[in-house]
């Protein structure tokens, strides 16, 4: 076990892990950011000035030192919130890079076709296959009279 989490640290997969792990933190607090600070409050203008940080239905009061007991359905609002924004964020950049990606292999899937051969019809690839089959047997011809011969 010690051995395959050796290979596994050796790898590079902790070191990629490591790297998702740091990126995808930075990216929480900017979306963290986008829906608190830029999000949220035009919705909460737009309800009336409603502040969802402060939407709560209190079940029991403060008394003295105790506590407030609190159901805060305002944070859950704004935890939907960053939820679906991050969602889509990630959503977007994924479906960007698959575009990217196809596109890629697109031109580079058209450069090898243009390097190799121009596109050939059934009969032609029919053709050219019956031409390497004389080859081989003109070669296999070669070869048997050259064991003769020796």
């Amino acid at each position: 076990m010690l051995k395959e989490f050796k290979n596994f640290a050796i790898k590079g997969n902790v070191m990629d892990m490591a790297v998702g792990i740091i990126i995808g933190t930075a990216f929480g607090k900017i979306v963290t950011s986008l829906v608190t600070d830029i999000i949220t409050p035009p919705i909460g203008w737009l309800s009336g000035g409603v502040d969802f940080s402060n939407m709560k239905i209190t079940l029991k009061e403060a008394v003295g030192t105790s506590e407030a007991v609190s159901i805060n359905y305002g944070n859950f609002i704004n935890s939907i919130l960053s939820f679906i924004i991050i969602t889509f964020s990630i959503f977007f950049v994924i479906k960007q890079m698959s575009n990217l990606r196809e596109k890629l292999h697109h031109h580079i899937d058209k450069d090898k076709k243009s390097e190799n051969e121009e596109d050939l019809s059934a009969k032609e690839i029919s053709d050219k296959h019956k031409e390497l089959i004389k080859q081989t047997k003109l070669l296999q011809e070669i070869r048997d009279q050259l064991k003769k011969t020796k």
